[in-house]
């Protein structure tokens, strides 16, 4: 039995993930550029799942579906799809993989079909698996988010509670890699609950990586309020990094406290200006368009987004309402003119990446810009 995994850029990390765990399984993954015999997996989001809708649909194979996507809309690509698997699926691919070769029908926890669907039963430990194998990958060192940001669908898959590898395992794979680059929802966090800082754990970490370690920036970032002396103390004695990546998302308040950020604007212009006298330069995003944002909302995020380039750089994005967050099911504001021109102006001057008028660019293409 072949099992295939459907190369597409935005899933290459997942691909790195699950082939290790589908090989240790006995199941190779084999890259393809369309649908081929016996099996092909997909890894989509909620922007280019319609990509693929018809290429599944079409396809003269076994098709299973994994991603973002389906954690959310598992119930509608199980209308066009032989199987999904909802949420992490390190441990439930290669079950439901080795099901199919025993002639089972696929119907296991964290599998969805057009006739069943019962959650998953198991809870990744991030040890149990490689971060990677031969097809070299980011290594995840944490996965979870005490947070529930209103755009955000880190909890809806991986949970509140937060998970990390062990620090050996970490190192292990880490020194298999010229650049070190991690993946996590907040680099800071790494060792802690997610809320209270253990910069100790942090520092263990950082001290036994030998090679070029960029920390709180691509792929990762950090939030603005573990932004201190401390924190940055340890970015400029072990990392080779010179940026630091964070997410303000708003210049408004009322609207960071409207999205649950659990910071305010004033916490990320603390995090700019300690960057700046720590010679790092900050990359701070931005979403613009929220539904609920008013005009003087987003006067705030303009005023905000030209405040920060005047010492370091805006990545800016236009709201997305994805699938299974708070905000799923509405839709974007419209962008004032006064907010189009200063992104022009900052885009034109080398100050703002971003796709704040085409949201799909956001999924299709990573930010290089901002790679040290």
């Amino acid at each position: 039995m072949q099992v295939n995994w459907r190369s597409i850029h935005t899933a290459q990390n997942s691909f790195a993930v699950l082939s290790a765990a589908c090989e240790a399984s006995g199941f190779p993954l084999h890259p393809v550029n369309a649908s081929a015999n016996d099996i092909t997996c997909y890894s989509l989001n909620s922007l280019n799942e319609p990509l693929f809708r018809e290429e599944i649909l079409q396809a003269d194979c076994i098709t299973i579906i994994g991603g973002p996507h389906a954690a959310a809309c598992y119930a509608d690509l199980a209308g066009y799809a032989d199987y999904v698997v909802v949420g992490e699926g390190e441990f439930t691919l290669p079950r439901l993989l080795k099901d199919l070769e025993q002639g089972g029908d696929g119907h296991i926890p964290g599998v969805a079909t057009r006739n069943y669907y019962v959650p998953s039963d198991t809870c990744v430990r991030l040890d149990a698996y490689p971060a990677f194998s031969e097809v070299k990958g980011y290594v995840e060192i944490s996965r979870g988010c005490p947070f529930a940001c209103g755009y955000c669908q880190t909890p809806h898959i991986f949970g509140h509670c937060m998970r990390h590898r062990s620090l050996d395992e970490i190192v292990r794979y880490a020194h298999l890699h010229e650049q070190v680059r991690f993946v996590t929802p907040n680099a800071f966090a790494y060792g802690s609950d997610g809320i209270h800082p253990r910069f100790d754990k942090v520092e263990r970490l950082l001290e036994k990586i030998h090679t070029s370690l960029y920390f709180g920036t691509f792929p990762s970032e950090v939030r603005p309020e573990w932004i201190c002396d401390q924190s940055l103390d340890l970015i400029t004695k072990y990392c080779t990094n010179t940026k630091l990546h964070f997410g303000a998302q708003s210049g408004s308040n009322r609207v960071l406290s409207l999205l649950h950020r659990g910071h305010t604007w004033e916490d990320a212009t603390g995090a700019v200006e300690l960057c700046t006298d720590h010679g790092i330069t900050p990359i701070v995003d931005f979403i613009l368009g929220f539904p609920f944002e008013t005009d003087d909302d987003q006067l705030e995020t303009v005023t905000a987004m030209q405040w920060v380039a005047r010492c370091g750089q805006v990545h800016a994005h236009r709201f997305v309402p994805l699938p299974g967050t708070p905000l799923a099911g509405t839709r974007a504001r419209s962008l004032l003119i006064e907010t189009e021109k200063c992104c022009g102006r900052l885009a034109l001057s080398g100050k703002l990446t971003g796709s704040w008028n085409e949201p799909e660019i956001r999924f299709f293409r990573h930010p290089s810009n901002d790679i040290p």
